[in-house]
């Protein structure tokens, strides 16, 4: 036998193995490459909408336009489910249900948005105004129009608010969709969407509306489409979320401002103080020295150590990118750093400073801390072991204005407004059958490695589903890692929304 004839049976046989769905991928790629124009009109004219979580009325206007956009993609019975609190943001839900099947998969995204301070972006852009850039604005790219003839460079970026986080999840689960119908591909599992309208807002009603329907939201999985690739660039995978809980801190000294020449020295300093507390909660190495801060970690199964090892490290291109000389936690990658719970202080405020500066000693220091947390953290007691070290620190605790009383009782007065909506980490064995077949369906769309990664180093309220519903998360993003998402010029790259729709659609295909 020649080598040729050796190796035309083994070519034949490594094509049988590819896994069918990459042959599907490709049917999705090319739906999504000539239809790119309708694609990126629908999109800019979804995020022409303002969606900030605090303004109703625009949430509802996102609303009616994802439940248009379901149904002209052939989504069935799409819906508007509402919790027992009256005018709260309602999610958007439809389903297309396959004859005989017996797995059903539910794709996540939410449709809400942070608050914007249009002087903070930059003075081309304006956050509900979509506008194309050849690439990054701080890689000097510019701006240029909508092409009418449909065709993309996918290194272009659209910038606007929710650009990445999280319409183009919204987009790219829609869009997956029409491209498998229309492409005449059959899903083999029930297919159910939901879109959260109020996930910027801690998901305050989410607990509502998963209990009312509870029936209707039965599933095997929930597939949550939030965040971003990895910073290599490559697909990755998140088996968990970080919680979150905030504490608002106010510390008090005189009464009213005072001169720093004549009262210097002497009159309590509260920025100082405030300063110096915040100081108290961290060691030189980046680990919080509160007490019990991380005692009741769960510590990383064993496959989940494994799949953290073969995370590409990203630590020194991040550095360079960011223009920092070293890590926090010095002893830590950012994978392994993720994975422990934070203290992370968002914002000071006391005096005036720049041209507004003065020579004076102020009354009062204001501070906003977050707290990520992971699987074994609870967000209460957690907010409650930085409360013991602030006492420790020989403060006097208060939820109000202090009274004179106080005043003259206390040296140390500290106001602490605890946040109530606080939400606690999840995570998802990566042991689990149906898990491992999304896997599978994301490898199936890309040559590279998929990155596995135990814990995303974001939030989502994604206990709730495994508290309400018995079910089980995983999340898949897709938005560029310098999307600049809740900051200034948000953005997403194109190529990361076209593969975005590749890989839902991927996954609407497992078997």
């Amino acid at each position: 036998m020649t080598k040729l004839n050796l190796i035309i049976p083994l070519l034949i046989l490594t094509i049988q193995l590819v896994n069918a769905q990459s042959v599907e991928s490709l049917k999705i790629k090319k739906y999504t490459q000539k239809n790119a124009n309708e694609i990126i009109t629908e999109f800019s004219e979804f995020l022409s909408i303002p969606n900030v979580a605090s303004e109703p009325l625009s949430l509802r206007e996102n609303a009616d336009f994802i439940m248009s956009m379901m149904n002209r993609k052939g989504i069935k019975n799409v819906q508007l489910l509402h919790g027992k609190t009256k005018n709260i943001p309602p999610a958007v839900y439809g389903e297309v249900l396959i004859p005989g099947a017996k797995t059903t998969l539910i794709f996540y995204a939410h449709y809400d948005g942070q608050p914007v301070n249009p002087e903070q972006w930059n003075q081309n852009l304006s956050p509900f105004i979509p506008k194309l850039y050849t690439a990054a604005i701080d890689k000097n790219g510019s701006n240029i129009p909508f092409p009418l003839d449909g065709k993309y460079n996918n290194e272009w970026r659209i910038y606007a608010r929710s650009a990445s986080d999280d319409k183009a999840g919204v987009d790219a689960i829609i869009n997956a969709y029409d491209a498998i119908n229309k492409s005449g591909l059959k899903p083999s599992y029930n297919l159910k969407f939901f879109f959260e309208g109020e996930e910027e807002k801690g998901s305050t009603h989410l607990d509502e509306i998963l209990q009312e329907n509870e029936a209707l939201l039965q599933s095997d999985l929930w597939i949550i489409c939030d965040g971003p690739v990895h910073q290599s660039g490559k697909k990755q995978i998140y088996f968990g979320v970080r919680g979150d809980t905030n504490l608002y801190f106010t510390v008090y000294a005189s009464k009213r401002p005072l001169h720093s020449g004549h009262y210097g020295n002497w009159a309590p300093n509260p920025a100082m103080m405030l300063a110096q507390l915040l100081a108290s909660m961290k060691d030189n190495n980046g680990r919080v020295t509160i007490k019990g801060f991380y005692d009741d970690v769960i510590p990383l199964t064993l496959s989940e150590n494994k799949a953290l090892l073969t995370v590409p490290s990203v630590d020194e291109q991040m550095k360079t990118e960011l223009g920092i000389n070293s890590a926090e936690m010095r002893d830590k990658t950012l994978s392994e750093s993720i994975n422990l719970p934070s203290l992370n202080i968002n914002g000071m405020q006391s005096g005036n400073v720049g041209k507004m500066a003065s020579n004076q000693i102020p009354t009062t220091a204001t501070a906003v801390i977050d707290l990520r947390l992971v699987l074994g953290n609870d967000w209460e007691r957690q907010q409650q072991k930085v409360i013991d070290h602030i006492i420790k620190q020989g403060y006097f605790v208060t939820s109000n204005e202090p009274t004179d009383e106080e005043r003259n009782l206390y040296p140390k007065i500290i106001k602490v407004i605890r946040d109530k909506n606080g939400i606690n980490a999840q995570r998802t064995s990566m042991d689990l059958a149906i898990v491992k077949k999304v896997i599978s369906a994301v490898e199936a769309t890309t040559k590279d490695q998929v990155v596995l990664q135990p814990t995303m180093g974001g939030s989502l309220p994604l206990y709730l589903f495994e508290k309400y519903l018995k079910t089980n998360t995983i999340s898949v993003p897709i938005a560029n890692h310098d999307n600049n998402q809740h900051a200034e010029n948000e953005n997403i790259r194109l190529q990361n929304l076209f593969d975005g729709i590749e890989t839902m659609g991927s996954l609407m295909l497992i078997k």
